[in-house]
């Protein structure tokens, strides 16, 4: 799909639920390409599951955003696994992302703690160094 079928998307889904910034979707699509690179790289089916855009997520926003993710995360609306999975059927309901028969958006219930997820791997370490 075309970038500009993308816009036209977030448009529209930010139009119905404007709880979340449009970069938050342009960064839920950028987590489901890690996800699917992540878990399904080579393999014919690239559908990947709401835990698994979690992952895409963690590993996508430590990597691109560092300490700031959570910041970041937030301010686009974006705190816990339900804010993502908001987004993904956001989408979906464009038409822009496909889902699979039992998909629902509980599968992005969960997962992880944002605090821990994106602030933990820059706290300091209690250890003393030597």
């Amino acid at each position: 799909m075309t970038d500009l079928m993308f816009l036209q998307a977030v448009q529209e889904a930010v139009a119905k639920d404007p709880r979340y910034d449009p970069h938050a979707y342009e960064f839920v699509r950028e987590a489901l390409h890690v996800a699917v690179k992540h878990f399904r790289e080579g393999q014919e089916d690239q559908h990947v599951t709401g835990q698994e855009v979690l992952e895409g997520v963690r590993l996508h926003a430590l990597e691109e955003y560092g300490p700031m993710a959570l910041h970041l995360l937030h301010d686009w609306g974006i705190q816990r696994g339900e804010d993502i999975g908001n987004i993904v059927y956001n989408l979906i309901g464009t038409g822009y992302f496909g889902k699979k028969d039992g998909d629902s958006l509980e599968d992005f219930a969960g997962g992880y703690d944002f605090e821990q997820a994106f602030g933990a791997p820059y706290q300091p370490s209690s250890k003393p160094r030597t």
